[in-house]
């Protein structure tokens, strides 16, 4: 069965948003190479996996910003690397809104996310990413769908802006695999989920 994981990017009070903050847009090592957290999240995931699940916004975003198409000639070499994994693998774009896509080994499906990511993971293929923005990844936590989750959390209370953390079912229950901190203050987080039925409703 392949292996889902679900990246989380927010802020402080769990606000989907990447504001500016002391550090924020500085490189924390060579420029060729990924941080801490870009390396966790995505380049050493490069060989085992070969499905990207995004949202509509995620989707369209990615593609102007992280396609080839869409790199800068001046970009760090570790983006270009980026771009070159995004156009190979598998990418599903959730949309009850957009029909098409020219993006290369693309696909639109709309339907019920659970169902969705039951059937991927009975597809064949690699393990399978979910970064889909706070909307899909808060219903993926919500409905306990990941089998781990890594979280960038990033030193700001930012006060607006799509929320992670809106009603649950359930419980979920997340059990810590590592932590590390970033030069400017940023944590890495990976847990892993509980098998669903450790999950208790809360009274």
């Amino acid at each position: 069965m392949r292996k889902v994981t679900a990246n989380v990017y927010m802020t402080l009070d769990g606000r989907g948003e990447f504001p500016k903050y002391p550090g924020y847009d500085l490189p924390s090592g060579d420029r060729d190479d990924p941080d801490e957290f870009f390396r966790r999240m995505w380049t050493d995931r490069y060989s085992d996996v070969t499905t990207v699940v995004m949202g509509r916004r995620s989707f369209t975003g990615h593609r102007r910003v992280h396609s080839l198409k869409g790199r800068k000639p001046n970009d760090p070499k570790f983006l270009f690397d980026y771009s070159r994994f995004l156009d190979r693998v598998e990418k599903v774009c959730l949309s009850h809104r957009l029909k098409k896509t020219d993006w290369e080994n693309s696909r639109v499906v709309k339907g019920d996310l659970a169902k969705i990511v039951a059937k991927l993971r009975k597809e064949k293929g690699g393990n399978i990413i979910i970064e889909g923005g706070p909307r899909v990844v808060h219903e993926v936590l919500r409905r306990n769908l990941a089998d781990d989750y890594w979280f960038l959390v990033m030193p700001v209370v930012y006060g607006r802006g799509p929320r992670y953390w809106d009603p649950m079912i359930a419980q979920t229950n997340l059990k810590l695999l590592s932590a590390s901190h970033m030069p400017y203050g940023e944590l890495v987080l990976h847990y892993e989920a509980y098998p669903q039925k450790a999950a208790s409703r809360s009274k």
